[in-house]
């Protein structure tokens, strides 16, 4: 894990992982910590960097679809965020209800 934890923090889950950033799929890994999702993605994808959740933003989440190109749905395999700011996170990922629940009971922690 390339980025560093608060005070306080430790990582509850982690695992491979995409994020949906417009019409790509950027690879990486997905940390769930006491405070946050961290989202590091691999260094060959040509949108990259570093996506940060704070837990305490987020207002739900639910499974759904990955979609080719951002548009056609294509297999049910998604996990989508939802941020009290109105923000949409898309994460293809293995086990999607098991992050969905640890993230409903971490959420207001």
């Amino acid at each position: 894990m390339k980025t560093e934890l608060k005070p306080n923090e430790q990582i509850i889950k982690q695992g491979v992982a995409n994020l949906q950033k417009g019409p790509e799929t950027v690879g990486g890994n997905l940390y769930m910590t006491n405070q946050r999702l961290i989202f590091e993605a691999h260094d060959v994808n040509i949108q990259g960097g570093i996506t940060e959740i704070h837990l305490s933003e987020i207002e739900s989440s639910e499974k759904c679809w990955t979609k080719l190109l951002g548009i056609i749905p294509i297999m049910p395999n998604s996990l989508a965020i939802y941020t009290k700011s109105r923000k949409e996170y898309r994460f293809v990922l293995f086990g999607r209800g098991a992050w969905a629940a640890a993230i409903e009971e971490n959420k207001n922690s």
